[in-house]
């Protein structure tokens, strides 16, 4: 693990404490102040590392891509050539990650998309960070033998964001599903891609 410099571990503070802020307050709760005060910095410090409001979403924005690359995992995901069971139970057990004990940075996640769809240079930076995801997930499904991996991702992103949204925002966020339940929807849902 790489050695944080004092810098780089308060910029670390600065951007989890905005992401717990958007989760807990939304968009209109994330203020340099608040942040200052939610991490318990002398007044002024979130400036220091973020000068702007733009600068501290890029920040929060990084952050989100570092720790949900840590969450789903794909570099230890099963070999996809193993079999659709394999890719089935990571990719289930990632998405189930989302919906129980990362459930807050999910709530970020939707704030900052949200956001993003207002402000242009927001949604260039937050789309770059998503790509590498859906390079990732590209390989996973071209390796499982997809004939439309292109395509396939953006229908299993689909699914999961879906899932995501409605059990953490949405109209079934009082019922989250098992892990059983997830993989038997991802189980149908890449079967009917292979065409098995």
């Amino acid at each position: 693990m790489p050695v944080r410099t004092p810098s780089a571990a308060r910029a670390d503070l600065v951007a989890d404490t905005a992401l717990a802020l958007l989760a807990e307050r939304g968009m209109r709760g994330l203020t340099h102040r608040a942040v200052d005060e939610a991490a318990g910095l002398p007044q002024g410090s979130t400036s220091n590392v973020a000068r702007t409001r733009q600068a501290l979403l890029e920040l929060a924005v990084r952050r989100l891509a570092e720790r949900e690359a840590r969450v789903l995992a794909l570099e230890e995901m099963p070999d996809p050539r193993g079999g659709l069971d394999a890719l089935t139970d990571g990719l289930a057990l990632a998405t189930h990650r989302s919906l129980t004990r990362n459930r807050e940075l999910t709530l970020a996640r939707y704030e900052l998309a949200l956001e993003a769809t207002r402000r242009p240079e927001l949604r260039t930076y937050f789309d770059a960070t998503g790509r590498r995801f859906r390079d990732q997930l590209g390989a996973l499904l071209t390796a499982a033998g997809s004939p439309a991996p292109a395509r396939h991702v953006l229908s299993l992103a689909a699914w999961a964001d879906g899932l995501m949204f409605s059990c953490v925002a949405g109209s079934f966020s009082t019922e989250v599903p098992s892990l059983d339940e997830v993989r038997a929807g991802l189980r149908e849902l890449l079967a009917g891609m292979s065409g098995t």
